[in-house]
């Protein structure tokens, strides 16, 4: 069945009703990287909000460098410039979370959840994923937001090694999904969650703690290259996840040298 979902700018831009986020969207057929392109608008705070698409990324990757792999079209692939936000990094971490599962949940009409820090869950697998860079120039604190959202992908076209964890929307919906539509709501969710965050930071965590997979739920760590198992017991905006360590007493752990094992 031929799609029709080729990403267009004007046809992006068309109803788009966001104060910030996509004041500007440009489409690459092909890129390296639409963070590496992000970084470059970044240097000039006209383009706070700018929104950069692409078909394809060559050299893709999530966080700690693990490569983001998606074929020609079947995903979105998308960074978002940022420039001199009122929010911590750490908290516009959560915010981008919250925005980018409510958009895939209202997609699919089925709640899609979180696994910290920025991992989207959708049917118990990775459907969408968030990488945060933050950029200074000429003193001026700038942040890229990168987001890969499966869309199109069937279970073949993931790596062996993935087929068990990833998934996409098509996959869950048993549809196919119009990705035009998709980054309207993309756009809209993410201008709509900065806007409550920096107003109020306690909504964007309160929204996250209810969408979140590990809150209230053992889990296993890997920080620093330690193991540790506990209970989460909360999340602070600044400092990570709390955990109630098996071991005794409680702990904090930060997003930039932890991560979550099975």
């Amino acid at each position: 069945m031929p799609r029709t979902d080729k990403l267009d700018p004007d046809k992006i831009k068309a109803n788009l009703r966001t104060k910030r986020i996509g004041r500007e969207i440009l489409v690459y057929k092909s890129t390296s990287s639409t963070n590496v392109i992000a970084a470059e608008y970044a240097k000039n705070e006209e383009n706070d909000g700018i929104v950069i698409f692409a078909e394809e990324q060559t050299t893709g990757r999530g966080r700690s460098g693990a490569k983001w792999h998606s074929g020609r079209a079947d995903s979105i692939l998308c960074s978002i410039v940022l420039i001199d936000s009122k929010c911590s990094a750490e908290l516009l971490s959560l915010a981008c979370a919250v925005a980018v599962a409510e958009a895939i949940g209202k997609t699919v009409e089925s709640e899609a959840k979180i696994k910290w820090p920025n991992d989207i869950i959708l049917g118990g697998k990775k459907v969408a994923g968030i990488l945060l860079e933050m950029k200074t120039y000429s003193g001026r604190c700038s942040y890229i937001v990168g987001i890969g959202i499966n869309c199109h992908q069937k279970k073949a076209h993931f790596p062996v090694e993935l087929q068990k964890s990833a998934t996409s929307i098509d996959i869950e919906s048993r549809s196919v999904v119009d990705r035009i539509s998709l980054a309207r709501r993309l756009l809209t969710s993410i201008d709509h969650w900065l806007e409550v965050t920096e107003e109020n930071g306690k909504e964007v965590i309160e929204r996250w703690c209810e969408l979140s997979t590990v809150l209230g739920h053992r889990v296993r760590l890997i920080f620093n290259g330690r193991e540790f198992a506990g209970n989460c017991i909360g999340i602070d905006p600044e400092k990570g996840l709390v955990v109630q360590l098996e071991s005794g007493g409680v702990r904090m752990f930060g997003a930039a040298h932890t991560s979550i094992i099975k």
